[in-house]
């Protein structure tokens, strides 16, 4: 298995990124909140899991370790594959997709699009036993990572939200949303900022 990747970030889309590494480019399928963390031409560290299918090979690319042996443990719930599973990343840090599970809590399992109030339950049925301490091991905050905020934060929200589906127009609303309640002269947490846009469009839809 790969575990983790180093090297520069040679591009970025809407779900994921180019690391380049000895030479090779390594494209790795990252969360919008991971990307927006990301600039091109710096150095970055990267926690992965290869997940394997018949006809593909698929990187996926964290923050930090905690936030892939939390993806690795979902995808064992019946029915949450890879992309559920960094859905439910994009829209709850570690933290709190934990406490959600340990505790039942179905409101916030359900904003995460694609789960269901059946599938919340099966989840918490499947997981709460196995999920480990709510705290965890702590959160990233980018600085042992070598991932770094990158701006313009706006730009970088609102291809986030391009990535998980959203519209132009749904994306840019969800920004001046949340913006407003941005600090001009401090920097902006950009993955809390997605889950609030996240969570607002989920609502309005």
């Amino acid at each position: 298995m790969i575990a983790s990747v180093r090297g520069t970030v040679a591009a970025l889309g809407p779900d994921g990124a180019v690391v380049e590494v000895g030479g090779v480019g390594l494209a790795v399928s990252c969360s919008p909140g991971t990307l927006a963390r990301l600039r091109i031409g710096e150095s970055a560290r990267l926690a992965t899991s290869l997940v394997v299918r018949e006809d593909s090979l698929t990187l996926y690319g964290f923050a930090d370790d905690d936030e892939r042996a939390l993806f690795e443990l979902l995808q064992t719930a019946n029915g949450v594959g890879p992309k559920l599973a960094q859905t439910m990343l994009a829209v709850h840090p570690p933290r709190e997709l934990r406490r959600a599970i340990a505790t039942s809590d179905f409101a916030s399992l359900t904003q995460v699009p694609g789960i269901g109030r059946k599938g919340a339950e099966r989840i918490v049925i499947e997981l709460r036993d196995r999920i480990g301490s709510i705290d965890g091991p702590g959160e990233s905050t980018g600085s042992g990572s070598g991932v770094v905020p990158v701006a313009p934060w706006r730009d970088q929200l609102a291809h986030a939200l391009a990535g998980l589906g959203f519209s132009g127009k749904e994306a840019t609303d969800a920004v001046e949303v949340v913006a407003a309640d941005v600090d001009p002269d401090a920097a902006p947490d950009v993955s809390a900022l997605l889950r609030r846009s996240i969570q607002l469009l989920g609502r309005t839809r």
